[in-house]
């Protein structure tokens, strides 16, 4: 049993409960009521993470840190923190903390934030997995490991503004999340779907996709001064994304995002037909034309195209084509693998998909790199021993 001294007041204890480990504390005389005060902290994993908790309050307790107690609802700090974090945060970040402390509020939201241990947050995790979603069905590993990213953020403001003793939510353990498979095209796929989609208004965007790479929200926010015809590239400097249900137009969401990229000839062709049929839908609308004549895509009286609308389109068009049935983004992995498999270096695709590293391009595509190995033995083999 591992003891430990809080200054002048007695020592504390760590033992096993409910399943886990716990220490309590003799913390001294409460000045309010001339009593001595017990603490108990419980919910830890291991007896190792009990008693660094409990020499972590020892130490807070001889430099004057030990928190007062307070009976603050973890519901109502999460409420609070996540307003305090609105002039910090993307809309659509916000919004996705929202939702994810709105999943905390309803199962754990009465406890109070000093009492929230490590051992609940675990169980918080195995019941979302279970029946977290809005038809009572489980949420994906990946969803619960994002709520968890939240809860550890704000439990470490929690600490860090001293309301509680320490985060709770670094000891919790979020379930393991198993990168899903993405579907893809075949280039003679890909061609397949643009004969039945060049018929449609929003052909080009479909094109944009397929042969750059770029997300969804970056293709409908693309104006026509961020293209170059004569240089055969375009800027991405905006993107359009929904946040309940809410249009947002906004930076790219990190500056590796904010990027240019080289057109190849047949889709710079695409764009400037693109460009003059709407050109002739702004003629024929007249004065019930209400775009700013800026963005490449809009509906037939210029206003923006919602995000959702250009997924409903491409599922009809693909469903029309008779084709395997993959997602929107799954465009932006069809471009990805075709590139690597054709011989592109992944720095180029990397940059070109806008990702932070090209470590997350190779990682993500992994799949892809075993082929390109076997074709670069046969490349150098033939450069030494003649083909």
């Amino acid at each position: 049993m591992h003891t430990g001294y809080c200054r002048g007041v007695g020592k504390g204890t760590v033992f096993r409960k409910n399943n886990g480990w716990a220490f309590r504390v003799d913390a001294g005389i409460e000045g309010a009521t001339g009593k001595r005060r017990q603490m108990l902290r419980q919910g830890f994993g291991t007896k190792r993470q009990a008693e660094t908790a409990l020499t972590e309050m020892v130490h807070a307790s001889d430099n004057g840190g030990l928190v007062a107690r307070s009976t603050l609802r973890l519901g109502t700090f999460l409420d609070d923190w996540v307003e305090s974090q609105s002039q910090r945060l993307r809309p659509t970040t916000l919004h996705s903390y929202r939702i994810a402390t709105g999943h905390v509020d309803k199962v754990l939201g009465r406890a109070t934030l000093q009492s929230l241990n490590a051992l609940q947050i675990e169980k918080f995790y195995a019941e979302m997995g279970v029946s977290g979603g809005s038809k009572g069905t489980g949420l994906a590993a990946k969803t619960v490991r994002n709520i968890h990213v939240v809860i550890r953020k704000a439990l470490s403001d929690a600490e860090r503004l001293g309301l509680v003793q320490r985060n709770v939510a670094s000891a919790a353990r979020p379930p393991v999340a198993v990168r899903p498979e993405f579907a893809t095209w075949s280039s003679s796929e890909v061609r397949e779907f643009f004969d039945t989609a060049k018929i449609d208004r929003l052909f080009a965007a479909f094109v944009l996709s397929a042969t750059t790479g770029m997300r969804r929200g970056e293709v409908l926010g693309m104006r026509w001064n961020d293209v170059d015809f004569d240089a055969a590239q375009l800027a991405v400097v905006q993107t359009i994304t929904t946040a309940a249900n809410k249009v947002i137009v906004s930076p790219p969401k990190t500056p590796r995002s904010r990027r240019t990229i080289y057109l190849d000839a047949q889709t710079l062709k695409v764009l400037r037909e693109h460009r003059r049929k709407q050109s002739e839908e702004r003629l024929a609308a007249g004065p019930t034309w209400v775009g700013s004549n800026t963005l490449l895509f809009t509906n037939e009286v210029g206003e923006l195209v919602r995000p959702d609308l250009l997924t409903r389109t491409f599922t009809r068009l693909s469903r029309t084509a008779g084709l395997p049935i993959i997602r929107l983004h799954d465009l932006r992995h069809t471009y990805a693998t075709l590139a690597l498999k054709a011989g592109l270096h992944p720095k180029v695709v990397s940059e070109r998909l806008g990702h932070a590293t090209v470590a997350i391009t190779l990682d993500l595509y992994s799949h892809v790199t075993p082929a390109i190995a076997r074709d670069a033995a046969d490349v150098v083999a033939a450069k030494i021993f003649g083909d």
